[in-house]
């Protein structure tokens, strides 16, 4: 099992003070997922899939996930099924 950057919509509160609180995450397919609870928002990077920002530790239909904020996108952390890994690129070569 592997991971790759994916890319999403965000859709944020941000308060007078300046502090933003994820809402909802929008899939590439259009489907979007409620956060039930943010629990924690720190400066980290991705040690999966690279990249640095503010990291969010939310709650999604009672599973936590990683958000990150990396200004001005938001990524997730995608979980990658060995078969897709090793599925063959354009060309013939294999992912590696």
């Amino acid at each position: 099992m592997g991971f790759r950057k994916t890319y999403v919509d965000v859709v944020a509160n941000i308060d007078v003070d300046g502090r933003v609180t994820p809402l909802s995450i929008r899939w590439r397919d259009g489907r979007t997922f409620e956060i039930d609870r943010v629990h924690e928002a720190i400066r980290r990077a991705s040690t999966r899939v690279g990249g640095t920002g503010i990291r969010y530790l939310v709650t999604v239909h009672g599973r936590d996930k990683y958000l990150f904020f990396e200004d001005p996108r938001w990524f997730v952390e995608e979980v990658v099924p060995e078969e897709a890994e090793s599925a063959p690129l354009a060309g013939g070569a294999r992912k590696r």
